[in-house]
């Protein structure tokens, strides 16, 4: 008496299915170059046993915080200002300073500008992420304005000097990224500085010392752009691009504050 094989075949693989209820029942699939789309992907669905799902493969990336640092003079105002122009759900937090306004400052906008006191009274409340005393004068970044505005998904940009980020780099680690600003040499930088024509001879001195300090820790930055004169636009792109890189990861920085 002869056997099929192939009969054989089907009636175990049939049996095998039967008895595993995990399996997936077998459901021919049309051919694809002749049946209807949705006939064919319900096919699919059936033969693998569960729905497609319409969930994104990728859950959408979180807010970042990007600490920008850079020496004075390098051009993070105005770098920011264009980022802040061109990007959308982008925060710039407004850094509080008990130091005087400069000629074409707005307060709440470039800066809130307090009484030593009013800052004091802020470091005693615990409402700063970090302050720190530059030329003699108290700068800070109030938490609430990074809570509130991460909550609505934006991204966060904090303007800091060479202090601030080290001591954000201590409290937000690897958290948040850290770019630092350079012109393409130092004596582009002295000649920006004195181009401005906002400092005395001894404030201008102590911050060319102080530049070249700044200079210095380079390295503890996660980034570096070069800010030249008269490619602001090149600039912004390259920050831009290092935010998209970031998001683009499949590890992300977990941000708390």
């Amino acid at each position: 008496m002869s056997v099929n094989s192939h009969s054989l075949v089907s009636e175990n693989a049939a049996s095998s299915t039967m008895d595993d209820p995990r399996r997936p029942p077998v459901v021919p699939i049309p051919p694809p170059e002749t049946a209807e789309p949705v006939e064919v992907f319900r096919a699919l669905e059936a033969s693998l046993g569960s729905p497609f799902s319409s969930q994104p493969i990728v859950p959408n990336p979180g807010p970042l915080i990007i600490v920008i640092c850079g020496p004075s003079g390098v051009g993070k105002d105005a770098v920011i200002k264009r980022l802040r122009e061109v990007r959308e759900n982008l925060h710039f937090v407004v850094t509080a300073t008990s130091r005087a306004k400069r000629p074409g400052e707005v307060d709440g906008k470039d800066y809130f500008f307090v009484s030593k006191e009013e800052f004091l009274s802020m470091i005693q409340k615990n409402e700063l992420l970090e302050y720190a005393l530059v030329y003699g004068d108290y700068k800070g970044i109030p938490k609430q304005q990074i809570r509130q505005y991460m909550e609505k998904g934006c991204d966060i940009v904090l303007r800091v000097d060479i202090q601030g980020a080290m001591t954000l780099r201590r409290i937000l680690r690897e958290s948040a990224i850290f770019v630092f600003l350079v012109a393409e040499s130092e004596e582009a930088l002295v000649k920006r500085l004195i181009d401005r024509k906002t400092e005395t001879k001894e404030t201008l001195l102590t911050r060319v010392a102080t530049a070249r300090e700044e200079v210095r820790h380079l390295k503890k930055f996660d980034y570096v752009v070069v800010n030249k004169e008269g490619e602001l636009e090149s600039s912004v792109k390259l920050v831009e691009s290092i935010i998209d890189a970031e998001k683009a990861k499949v590890k992300q920085r977990r941000v708390v504050i």
